[in-house]
């Protein structure tokens, strides 16, 4: 079983690595955030489950942060004294999901310079329930190691394996934005309750090159993947196609 069953919610940090800034085009200088359901996760050994009509799957090795104190608002200076642990989750992902699902269209805004009152401005959206949230794409675990023995989130290997092959190798130093930032900004929004989790973003820094995480087609490799956190230990998944 995952350590934590049934968060109110699982928060996702997009795009929140520095390794690869040249990755990003355009983007929003603060947090990035999406929730993936509950209903997602599983625990240390449990099955990813792939269907074909998922297409392309990768996995994303990240850094999860479980919630102890709830709060709004929360200062930054304080946001760690709201951790309880922290956990190891592995954010599986279909690419070909998040294609199906993009609409490419005109959104409608306001213009007081416009006869009709509104102006036309093209525009792109994915909405993520399925690539990010479908069954058995939360992998969490195995357990949490609570806050006073890592007291420093900042300093963590991790590394992704598929099979016995290294696929990343990075560290929690690249984070883009610290845990402290995105508990604070995220409280602003959202209330955060006790057993929430926070994914911290995909650690992508390449092993070797070509061993990128998105090249890992699980749906077509399958096989097992692990995800290894210093001080946290080793959460692993194997395939099932179906």
């Amino acid at each position: 079983m995952p350590p934590v069953t049934r968060p109110g919610k699982v928060l996702c940090v997009a795009l929140n690595n520095s390794a690869n800034p040249e990755r990003i085009m355009s983007g929003p200088s603060t947090p990035a955030m999406f929730v993936k359901p509950s209903s997602s996760l599983i625990g240390h050994e449990q099955p990813i489950r792939i269907r074909e009509s998922y297409g392309r799957v990768h996995p994303e090795p990240e850094l999860a942060v479980i919630i102890g104190r709830g709060g709004n608002d929360i200062p930054i200076d304080q946001a760690l004294d709201h951790v309880f642990g922290y956990t190891i989750f592995n954010d599986i992902t279909s690419p070909t999901m998040r294609t199906e699902d993009t609409f490419h269209y005109r959104a409608i805004h306001p213009s007081d310079s416009e006869p009709d009152g509104i102006r036309y401005v093209e525009s792109w959206v994915t909405y993520p329930a399925r690539y990010k949230g479908a069954d058995t794409f939360g992998p969490l675990g195995p357990w949490v190691v609570t806050s006073d023995d890592i007291p420093d989130p900042h300093a963590l290997r991790i590394r992704c394996f598929h099979n016995d092959r290294v696929i990343t190798d990075d560290t929690t130093e690249n984070l883009r934005f610290s845990v402290a930032e995105v508990i604070s900004f995220a409280s602003s929004y959202l209330s955060l309750e006790a057993g929430d989790v926070i994914a911290m973003g995909t650690a992508l820094k390449r092993a070797t090159k070509g061993s990128a995480v998105q090249n890992v087609d699980l749906g077509t490799l399958g096989g097992t993947v692990t995800v290894e956190i210093e001080k946290i230990g080793a959460l692993r998944n194997p395939v099932a196609r179906r």
